[in-house]
């Protein structure tokens, strides 16, 4: 028995950028820091606390403010405000006795983008 080779068993070529486009192929340690944030704001109530910030008219809120305006506990509120703080997501800034929260300005524009 003789066997030839199909088209399946020859070698892929090297894959090229999208037709039309003259973009590189994202770059692995961007690909894996856009992977660490969408795996952070891959959660419901993580999206909800980043709208209300987003949606205030200041652009900030403090953990009380957001636990009222979707009716969580504040220990809720607080722990997914850890993680999108611990990801650079969010920024804390103590004024008096109250922390506000704000969407980092370098990360304002994706999360703009994330929540259309």
């Amino acid at each position: 028995m003789v066997v030839t080779a199909c088209e399946e068993d020859a070698p892929m070529p090297a894959p090229s950028p999208t037709p039309g486009s003259s973009e590189p192929p994202l770059a692995r340690s961007a690909a894996e820091e856009l992977s660490r944030t969408l795996r952070v704001v891959a959660d419901p109530t993580r999206l909800q606390l980043l709208s209300v910030i987003l949606g205030s008219t200041p652009q900030r809120a403090t953990v009380g403010q957001l636990a009222d305006a979707l009716g969580l506990r504040q220990p809720t509120v607080t722990h997914h405000v850890r993680i999108l703080a611990e990801d650079g997501v969010l920024v804390r800034e103590q004024e008096g006795k109250f922390v506000w929260l704000s969407v980092r300005e370098d990360r304002r524009h994706a999360i703009e983008d994330l929540l259309r």
